[in-house]
């Protein structure tokens, strides 16, 4: 490799921009030596308030846990605070959008005991996250595609002693921390916040998911203080019957607990966790990890692919009768092979790196093998179940930093940023950091 292009600790050159996180920028990067694709979060050494360290510290506290991305490096490179970390696959807000902004309960309800598990990861090493939204919530890649991972902790807050399990202390007029569209009811009150104010931020996300919107979005404001009182307001008038309204009664369930915990309360995760599974099993759903951007995905590539083999057979064959055409292409159907390769039909069944996740299925889920066409689709699709293939810079952003010779990091990431373009969140990986979600 040329000495010319920008590198971070002489190992990872630096690609393209995919994202921006609460604080800093997210790059895509390569290992020289391996070529493996990695993320790269930048954060300007001038920045008023810099994050990027205390953020690599909670990574590296958080390390070993499933769902938590790995920390391969971090320090400084010139003008700016740099770590280096797992490359990720897209945000739930990515793969919300992707299917018409709603998911179907099956979905939610199999999110839902992931993301109840990463947030009492996160809480059992002493830490509350403070920013619970889709956006901080990625699906993995590669044999990790039916994984969620739990990323940007740049607002991240120790709760207790990790020796004494001292907790702290109750205090109030506290300004406003993290998404107002998601944020508890007592942290709009200005009451500090504990573990009950992320388990209830997550209800609000399990309902944005399943209802498509939250009652209190698009509120009109002059300002963002105002704002913000609109949607307390909104949140505080909106009684959780309502909020919940048409959906099953476990969800109100979940509200009604996260609001009843006081300050201190160690919540019972085993409980919601368990409202969830029973819900999931009277609903005879299965849990083959098949979501709805996993059929969503399998019915477009099929879309695309029934043309060729149109116009393949239209070139190998004589122009036949019309019962011809019809058994033709019956006889082409049953020579083609099953979707389902072995190697991934459970995309975590072998996988090291999930079993608090696998607990799951001891509480009652049931597992498939192959029986649907959608399972199947789950299975061969490339990445391991959601068929996101693993990110690639594109060559029109890799020229730009070419183009930026010896200029350094700084200048070559000006040339990035006005090369880069909107990405394919099937094309394109995530990191450990998220697109600046809504703060409203």
């Amino acid at each position: 490799m040329s000495g010319m292009e920008p590198r971070i600790a002489n190992k990872y050159r630096l690609g393209r921009k995919i994202g921006s996180g609460s604080f800093g920028e997210i790059y895509l990067g390569t290992n020289i030596q391996t070529n493996e694709e990695v993320g790269i979060k930048l954060e300007s050494t001038k920045t008023k308030h810099p994050q990027l360290l205390y953020e690599s510290k909670l990574y590296r506290i958080l390390q070993g846990g499933t769902g938590i991305p790995n920390i391969r490096w971090f320090g400084v490179e010139g003008d700016y605070n740099v770590m280096v970390i797992d490359l990720l696959g897209p945000s739930l807000e990515d793969l919300f959008n992707f299917c018409a902004r709603k998911f179907s309960l099956k979905t939610v309800l199999m999110l839902a005991d992931q993301l109840l598990n990463r947030v009492e990861y996160v809480h059992s090493k002493s830490f509350l996250h403070r920013d619970i939204k889709p956006d901080n919530f990625l699906m993995g890649l590669g044999r990790r595609a039916n994984q969620a991972y739990v990323i940007d902790f740049g607002l991240a807050k120790k709760y207790r002693d990790p020796t004494t399990h001292q907790h702290i202390p109750y205090r109030e007029n506290k300004n406003l921390t993290g998404t107002a569209r998601y944020a508890s009811i007592n942290t709009h009150l200005g009451i500090e916040q504990s573990r009950r104010d992320d388990l209830e931020s997550l209800g609000y996300v399990l309902m944005y998911f399943l209802r498509g919107s939250l009652p209190w979005q698009g509120l009109k404001a002059g300002t963002k203080k105002q704002k913000y009182e609109k949607i307390s307001e909104k949140k505080m008038s909106t009684p959780i019957e309502v909020l919940c309204k048409g959906y099953p009664t476990e969800l109100a369930s979940y509200f009604h607990y996260c609001r009843s915990l006081r300050f201190d309360d160690k919540p019972d995760y085993a409980y919601l966790k368990r409202l969830f599974r029973d819900l999931f099993i009277r609903e005879g759903f299965q849990f083959d990890y098949v979501f709805d951007w996993t059929i969503l995905k399998y019915q477009q590539s099929q879309a695309s692919v029934a043309p060729q083999r149109l116009l393949a057979n239209a070139a190998v064959a004589p122009a036949p009768v019309a019962n011809q055409a019809a058994n033709a292409d019956d006889m082409a159907r049953r020579r083609s092979p099953l979707i389902e390769s072995p190697r991934h039909r459970s995309p975590l069944r072998d996988d090291d790196g999930v079993d608090a996740d696998r607990q799951m299925h001891q509480g009652g889920y049931t597992r498939t093998g192959s029986g649907s066409a959608a399972r199947r689709a789950a299975a061969a699709a490339p990445g391991g179940g959601m068929g996101v293939p693993g990110a690639r810079a594109g060559t029109a952003e890799q020229a730009e930093v070419k183009r930026s010779g010896g200029l350094g990091i700084s200048n070559a990431l000006s040339g990035i940023r006005s090369g880069a373009r909107g990405r394919d969140m099937f094309a394109g990986g995530r990191l450990g950091g998220t697109s600046r979600g809504p703060k409203e």
